[in-house]
């Protein structure tokens, strides 16, 4: 039995035609779900729908899974052990991390980070319940998604399924923020126990695909943010302490960053640098591209991409025995690289994240979300204004789901533009029709 290509309830692959590979039917099942097709609705920083030329979180998954899919193949190639494939988790199937890529933002609710933070602050105090993007992945692909001849969602390989998972962990261990809710853990620990991974170790797709979503955030939303004007390509912004500061305050205030080892550079003069080199490159480039701005900002975005998806390796880890995905220089992990990297997310986050019109955007859709789980939260009232086919699911698996996960699960759901319709239904003075189709 190929452990890989394991499906956890299609084990007659009922509705499945036989002609195709196992993992180009996850692909087909992915794109053609209403989950995936959501995401063009939702925000990646600007809100979907301010401009037709910005990302969101559909094209932000298209280009991760290209960049996954093009280093996983160069990978395969570069280190011979992997064509042995001794271990299912120390595997490199570019199908199967392009799925991965394509999936790995379904969980996302309305309104980006925002809307997570807001839904998981409300489960967290009113219910003891809690709310991460991650997780709601696998309440998507595992429970929520409706295939033909599967009670459990798009009902995809072990392989896909593993290499969606960057976190192998429950939500409910004691301190965890990141990993999977208890009832898609069962299915995700039975697969990892029969491809006997090491506890807390993610499989290698599962790790190339979080570093390409990573080298995607850091190119791709700098390129945006000069196109929206937010972030002015001259030396005045770049060498500005204000900047500088914030930038090394994310850095210190993300707990993700003990891996890089901060404490053996000067942090001030190490952001200065990129920061400095930054903008050198683009004034050379925009020479280069005879002063268009489009041009160099598209051409920028390319040489980085291409440096950071080159440099990345993969070498064993001496503390856990297992693999790592990372930057690797001369047979090293490429720490200075690494740091690069953080510092020009950081640099996005900062320029875009904490402009004033992106903060009243966030209140916005703060207010928008409590008020539509205060509407929905309580089951009496909130049956009324549910649409049929959610409490017809809710009836048919009520042992599964507690009223207000399913409230979580129908709000996060939805796509910007749809979580504004309902609010203006409920709170603004005068809607359409109550005729139009949803």
């Amino acid at each position: 039995m190929n452990v890989r290509k394991l499906r956890l309830n299609d084990s007659e692959n009922i509705h499945s035609n036989e002609d195709r590979d196992e993992y180009e039917k996850d692909y087909a099942r992915l794109i053609q779900s209403p989950a995936f097709r959501r995401l063009q609705g939702k925000s990646q920083v600007f809100g979907a729908g301010s401009g037709d030329y910005y990302r969101t979180r559909l094209t932000h998954s298209l280009e991760v899974s290209q960049i996954a899919r093009e280093v996983a193949r160069r990978l395969g190639k570069s280190y011979s052990w992997i064509a042995k494939r001794e271990h299912p988790g120390l595997m490199l199937d570019p199908e199967v991390v392009e799925c991965a890529a394509l999936a790995h933002d379904l969980g996302h609710p309305p309104f980006g980070h925002k809307g997570e933070e807001v839904l998981n602050l409300l489960l967290t105090k009113e219910c003891g319940l809690s709310y991460e993007g991650n997780a709601q992945n696998f309440r998507i692909l595992m429970f929520l998604e409706k295939r033909a001849g599967s009670e459990s969602g798009l009902d995809l390989t072990a392989a896909v399924l593993l290499a969606t998972n960057k976190y192998p962990f429950s939500l409910d261990d004691p301190g965890r923020l990141k990993g999977v809710y208890s009832m898609e853990w069962e299915g995700i620990r039975y697969l990892r126990q029969m491809w006997q991974m090491p506890e807390g170790e993610a499989t290698l797709e599962a790790q190339l695909m979080d570093l390409c979503d990573d080298i995607a955030y850091s190119t791709h939303d700098i390129e945006d943010g000069i196109r929206a004007g937010k972030i002015q390509m001259n030396r005045h912004l770049f060498e500005d302490d204000w900047l500088i500061e914030h930038v090394i305050a994310e850095i210190v205030d993300d707990p993700g960053n003990g891996v890089m080892s901060w404490e053996k550079v000067d942090m001030k003069k190490m952001v200065k640098q990129v920061l400095s080199q930054y903008v050198q490159q683009w004034e050379t480039i925009y020479i280069e591209c005879n002063r268009e701005p489009s041009r160099t900002r598209r051409e920028m975005k390319a040489r980085w991409v291409r440096r950071f998806a080159n440099q990345v390796g993969i070498i064993d880890d001496p503390a856990t025995g297992w693999k790592r995905v990372t930057f690797v220089r001369e047979g090293e992990k490429d720490l200075e690289l690494l740091r690069t990297m953080e510092i020009l997310k950081k640099l996005a986050w900062v320029t875009l994240i904490k402009d004033f019109r992106v903060q009243r955007l966030h209140k916005r859709s703060e207010i928008m979300i409590k008020r539509l789980w205060d509407s929905f939260k309580i089951e009496e009232t909130g049956r009324l204004i549910m649409p049929p086919d959610w409490l017809e699911s809710y009836q048919q698996q009520k042992g599964k789901w507690s009223w207000e996960r399913m409230v979580a699960d129908y709000i996060s759901g939805m796509t910007d533009a749809y979580a504004e319709k309902v609010y203006a239904e409920f709170f603004a003075s005068r809607s359409g029709s109550i005729y139009e189709m949803d």
